[in-house]
């Protein structure tokens, strides 16, 4: 379930109030009258089965909370109450299955922020990849797939196409044109340097066969971007949080920038261009598995699938229209 705190103008609390408790899927209901202080209002809270939340949370925007007051939606990680159990139950859908769309996009619109830690870590992770690269050590590249921050924007790419919201992608954009750029150039003069103190040879990077993988693009290369994707995704909506860690080392992103780097310093153009091919097939991959996963989820009763968007589409009238 999901706690879900308002505060609320005086003057709209009874009607916030009643339609709280007109929903089934709200149990938990209190008030705490004139106790808000910035906002000045009353306090409300309630806790919410998440399948209903997506109404829940538009119907109390509908009252204005938002401009007038404020809504905090939280996990609630222990619910011992039959109260709780009906909620649940009288809400359509299943629990595991639901997006609140509101909180994904507030996650991932954070992740997404191009920012002074987000572009250090990516370049960390290239620096990573491009030792691991010299070193032919795998340890090192998957050190730099477990580093990467990349998956953040990509996810938030994905939310921002499936709903819509130009300004999400427009941001998941900028963020990944910018960082990766400023992490590659670093990483370049840091590769020059190490080239000239001998520790990087054309041969070396010839013979690492170890890593091999990282620049031949194959099949299987956007196959592995495709899962990792979805598994990704299934893990931000379903708040599965280890199983990023699989799809973190999964893909090669960040490997593939660091190679193209390494590559580009010692004059493998080939391998170069193969490494950016591989780095474009892993990002297109992921976006495309993140949007069809969002777009192919079970629907919850009051939310409208594929099809009936579809219908909507065409002009058909659904009985979401009713």
């Amino acid at each position: 379930m999901l706690h879900l705190r308002v505060i609320s103008p005086s003057q709209r609390t009874d009607e916030l109030v009643r339609m709280l408790e007109a929903d089934p899927g709200v149990t938990h209901l209190t008030v705490a009258r004139g106790v808000a202080l910035d906002p000045v209002g009353d306090l409300v809270q309630a806790d919410v089965a998440r399948e209903g939340a997506n109404k829940v949370l538009a119907d109390v925007k509908a009252l204005g909370m938002v401009e007038h007051g404020g809504i905090t939606l939280g996990p609630v990680t222990t619910v011992l109450s039959d109260a709780a159990d009906r909620a649940v139950r009288a809400a359509p859908g299943d629990p595991t299955d639901a997006v609140v769309w509101e909180q994904l996009i507030k996650e991932t619109h954070e992740e997404a922020s191009l920012n002074a830690t987000f572009v250090a870590f990516l370049t960390i992770a290239c620096l990573l990849a491009s030792v691991g690269v010299a070193t032919n050590s795998p340890v090192t590249i998957v050190g730099a797939m477990v580093v990467g921050p990349e998956f953040g924007p990509l996810a938030a790419l994905s939310v921002a196409l499936v709903r819509r919201n130009w300004r999400l992608a427009r941001r998941s954009v900028i963020a990944l044109a910018v960082a990766f750029p400023v992490a590659m150039v670093i990483t370049l003069f840091a590769t020059l340097i190490w080239e000239r103190f001998g520790w990087i040879t054309t041969e070396g990077v010839i013979d690492a066969h170890n890593v091999d993988f990282i620049y031949e693009v194959g099949p299987f290369s956007l196959v592995v971007a495709l899962l990792a994707g979805a598994a990704g995704m299934l893990s931000l909506v379903t708040a599965k949080s280890a199983a990023l860690i699989g799809v973190f080392i999964s893909v090669t992103t960040v490997p593939a920038a660091g190679y193209a780097v390494v590559a580009a310093a010692i004059g493998q153009w080939h391998r170069a261009f193969e490494s950016v091919g591989q780095l474009a097939v892993n990002l297109l991959g992921i976006v495309v598995a993140g949007v069809l996963v969002l777009e192919l989820r079970p629907r919850a009763g009051n939310e409208a699938g594929p099809l009936h968007r579809f219908q909507r589409a065409i002009g058909m009238r659904t009985p979401f229209d009713r």
